[in-house]
C-alpha cells in the first residue's frame, strides 16, 4: 500500500492511499476534531467519506490529455495511474492542497523550498521545452506541479520583475500560458476576453501579455494565492466537476457531465454570498455566449473555499472565444435553457434558463440585456488597448452579431 499525506491550509487534513489499485482517502481524527474546512464539498469533514467522490476529486487535481501522457512518461508511471501522477507532481495544485510523502511537511515559503529564478533567456528556454516536459516535470530538481487541462501551462513565482519555477513546495502565484501552436494568438484572445470581462463589471482573472525572447505568453495571476505579510498563502478552491463528484472526462454535460442547473443548485447551497454569485452565474453564461466561449464546461468554473469565511464563486478564468477558430464544436459546452447551438437561442430557452438558476424570468432577461449592451459596448475599445490583431476583429464581430441576436429576443 502507498500512501500521500493531504494538507490543506498547513494542517495535515487527512490521507490518501493506494491498494490493489483503488483510491481511498480518510480525514485525519484530530482534523475531523478541529472541524477544518472540507476538502471539496462533495467531502464533508462530518460524515464518511464517499470513495468514488474522494477518487473524483484528486482525478480533478491532473493534468489531461497529451500534457498527462508526457508527464506520465517523464516520471516512469502510467498515464491512467492518478496515484503514481499525484505522487510526482502533487506538491503545489491548484487551490490550497499539498500531497506530500508521509512524515513531510509542505513548505510554504520555508522548510527548503525556494524558487530557482529565471532570467530572460531561461525563461525563453523553459517555454520551449513545455511540449516536451510539461509543467517542467522534473523528478531530479523537485519540481512537483499539477494544474488541470490540456493547454501547456507553468505554474511560476512573480516578484517585482523576476519570475521563477517555485521548488520543494513553494506556491506559486501566477501560471503563464502559451500558445496554442494549431490555433491563431490564443494568447491575445484570452488577454482580450479576460479583460473584457473585467471591464464590463465580472469577477475575473487578471492577466498581461509578455514575452520571453520572440515568444509571447500570457502571464495569469492566481487568484488562489494571497499575499500576508510578505509571504504567499494558498487559498482552497475547487472547480464544480470536483463539488459535484463528475470525474474529468465528463466535464461536458453533452457526456454526462454538469449543466448551469447543476452549478446554480451548488451556489445556493455553499455559497455564502448566493444572490450574488447566482447573479454572477448568470452574467459569466450571457458573456461566454456572446464571445463565442463554447468552451466554458463545469472545471472553467470554480468555487474558493477561505479557511475563514464563506465560501463564493471564483473569478472567471479560462476565457478564450473558440467560435473565431474553424474546425472546433459551434456548440456551447453548457447548454442555455435546453440549447446548445447559439444562433438558435430564444427567448424561451432564456426564461427556462431563468428557472434553472432560480430567477424570474424578466429579472434574468433584464439582466442579461444589460450584460449584453455593456459587452457589445466595450469590446471594440478592450481590443484597441491590446493592439490591431485579426483574432480580435473576429471576436468584436462574434460579439456584436450575438448581441443583436440577444436583443431581438430580449428586448
Amino acid at each position: 500500500m502507498r500512501a500521500l499525506d493531504v494538507w490543506l491550509y498547513g494542517r495535515r487534513a487527512g490521507r490518501l492511499e493506494q491498494a490493489r489499485g483503488t483510491l481511498r482517502f480518510a480525514y485525519a481524527d484530530d482534523y475531523r476534531s478541529a472541524s477544518g474546512p472540507p476538502l471539496s464539498w462533495s467531502l464533508p469533514v462530518d460524515s464518511a467519506v464517499d470513495e468514488r467522490a474522494a477518487a473524483t476529486f484528486f482525478a480533478n487535481l491532473l493534468p489531461e490529455g497529451e500534457i498527462r501522457t508526457l508527464v506520465a512518461r517523464r516520471f516512469g508511471v502510467s498515464a491512467g495511474n492518478d496515484f503514481g501522477l499525484l505522487y510526482e507532481i502533487g506538491g503545489d495544485c491548484a487551490g490550497a492542497v499539498t500531497l506530500l510523502p508521509p512524515d513531510s511537511e509542505p513548505g510554504g515559503g520555508t522548510r527548503g523550498a525556494t524558487v530557482r529564478w529565471l532570467d530572460e533567456d531561461a525563461l525563453a528556454a523553459d517555454l520551449a521545452d513545455l511540449p516536451r516536459r510539461p509543467l517542467l516535470a522534473d523528478p531530479e530538481e523537485g519540481v512537483r506541479l499539477s494544474l488541470a487541462g490540456a493547454q501547456d501551462k507553468l505554474p511560476v513565482v512573480v516578484d517585482g520583475d523576476r519570475i521563477g519555477v517555485p521548488l520543494r513546495g513553494a506556491p506559486s502565484t501566477h501560471i503563464i500560458k502559451t500558445a496554442i501552436t494549431r490555433f491563431e494568438d490564443t494568447v491575445a484572445n484570452e488577454a482580450f476576453c479576460l479583460a473584457l470581462a473585467r471591464e464590463i463589471g465580472l469577477s475575473a482573472a487578471r492577466a498581461t501579455i509578455d514575452r520571453a525572447g520572440e515568444r509571447e505568453f500570457l502571464l495569469v495571476e492566481r487568484y488562489d494565492r494571497r499575499h500576508v505579510d510578505g509571504r504567499v498563502e494558498r487559498v482552497h478552491q475547487e472547480d464544480f466537476c470536483q463539488a459535484l463528484a463528475v470525474p474529468p472526462e465528463l466535464k461536458y454535460q453533452r457526456e454526462g457531465g454538469p449543466g448551469f442547473q447543476d452549478c446554480f443548485a451548488v451556489l445556493r447551497e455553499v455559497s455564502a454570498g448566493t444572490a450574488a454569485d447566482v447573479i454572477a452565474l448568470l452574467d459569466a453564461a450571457t458573456l461566454s455566449l456572446l464571445i463565442g466561449n463554447h468552451d466554458a464546461h463545469a472545471k472553467n468554473l470554480s468555487l474558493l473555499h477561505p479557511e475563514r469565511g464563506g465560501s463564493r464563486l471564483a473569478p472567471l478564468y479560462d476565457l478564450v472565444s473558440t467560435a473565431v477558430y474553424a474546425g472546433l464544436d459551434r456548440k456551447l459546452a453548457m447548454a442555455i435553457g435546453g440549447e446548445y447551438r447559439p444562433e438558435y437561442l430564444r427567448r424561451r430557452h432564456v426564461e427556462r434558463f431563468a428557472a434553472e438558476a432560480g430567477l424570474g424570468p424578466a429579472a434574468a432577461r433584464r439582466r442579461m440585456l444589460d450584460v449584453t449592451r455593456r459587452t457589445r459596448t466595450a469590446a471594440p475599445a478592450v481590443a484597441e488597448r491590446i493592439g490591431p490583431r485579426p483574432v480580435l476583429d473576429r471576436i468584436v464581430a462574434t460579439v456584436g452579431e450575438r448581441a443583436a441576436l440577444l436583443e431581438r429576443e430580449l428586448s
